[in-house]
Formats: C-alpha cells, sequence, structure tokens
C-alpha cells in the first residue's frame, strides 16, 4: 500500500495532511540520524502512516525500512503540529504533517549505511549535529537540549 501515492492521484499537488512517526535512537548521548538523498540535510529515520497503522507499527516499520535497525521499548518523546509542519516540494506537492515522535536506547540490527532515502547514518552529539532538516529541527533540538517530556507542541 502507498497512501501518498494513491492520494496524490486523486489530489494532483493539493494539500494533503499527513501523519508521520519517527524515532530518536539514542546511543551513548548521541542520535542516530540520516543523510538524505532528495537533499543535503540530515534527520531522524521515520515516515509516514499507512491506514490501518498504529503510531508505534509506523515509527518501528519506518526505522526498520531505512535503518535496518529493530525499535524497541519506545516511550513518547513528543507531539509536533502547527506552520512547521507545511512544506511543499519541489514538484509542487503541497503537505502538512503532524509527527509523533518516540526515543529509544534500545535497538538491535545491524546499521545500513545507505537506503533507498538516504546516502549513510551515523551517530551524533547535540553539540556536533549537523544540518537538520528544516521539518525536524524542532524535535532534534529538543532532544538536544533535553526538553522535558513528552513535548507537546
Amino acid at each position: 500500500m502507498n497512501y501518498i501515492k494513491d492520494m496524490r492521484e486523486l489530489i494532483d499537488s493539493n494539500l494533503l495532511m499527513t501523519v508521520g512517526c519517527g524515532i530518536i535512537l539514542e546511543k551513548d548521548s548521541q542520535i542516530l540520524l540520516q543523510h538524505r538523498k532528495d537533499r543535503d540535510v540530515w534527520g531522524i529515520p521515520g515516515g509516514v502512516m499507512e491506514p490501518g497503522e498504529t503510531f508505534l507499527e509506523t515509527a518501528v516499520r519506518e526505522t526498520h525500512e531505512e535503518t535496518g535497525l529493530h525499535a524497541e521499548n519506545l516511550q513518547l518523546f513528543g507531539l509536533y503540529s502547527g506552520t512547521e509542519g507545511y512544506a511543499e516540494y519541489q514538484n509542487g506537492d503541497q503537505v502538512y504533517s503532524v509527527q509523533i515522535i518516540f526515543h529509544t536506547q534500545q535497538f538491535s540490527g545491524e546499521l545500513m549505511q545507505e537506503g533507498e532515502e538516504s546516502h549513510e547514518h551515523r551517530f551524533f552529539s547535540p553539540d556536533e549535529l549537523p544540518k537538520i532538516n528544516f521539518h525536524q529541527e524542532r524535535f532534534v533540538m529538543d532532544w538536544a537540549n533535553n526538553a522535558s517530556l513528552p513535548i507537546l507542541k
């Protein structure tokens, strides 16, 4: 199933609301980030919920697809909404995404370096963060600043 693709065939580039789910994977006080192939930015693994999925299922599935890692014992990190959720892509597609972000330090598997959506994956400490995807900057910076959880924005 590819909900976004199916909806785009119906509504073209008009505004589409989505639910995105991601996981902050932390190891030794460092966050795992992926370097995107479509833009020169970094962000956490995650993606869009498909109909019938739970927030947790979406976050775990997307993280495994993008990193090869199996995340466990997820805790709610934050709920993100507001104007920062709007994006217009180069092809003209408009989207407004509400983000449900989880956090864990428990994961297993072998980390893939390159996937369909990313060039590489790397762990970063809060004081050495690279250029972060604008739409994910809020939660990455909340992590780096040890914000009180859960975050509701």
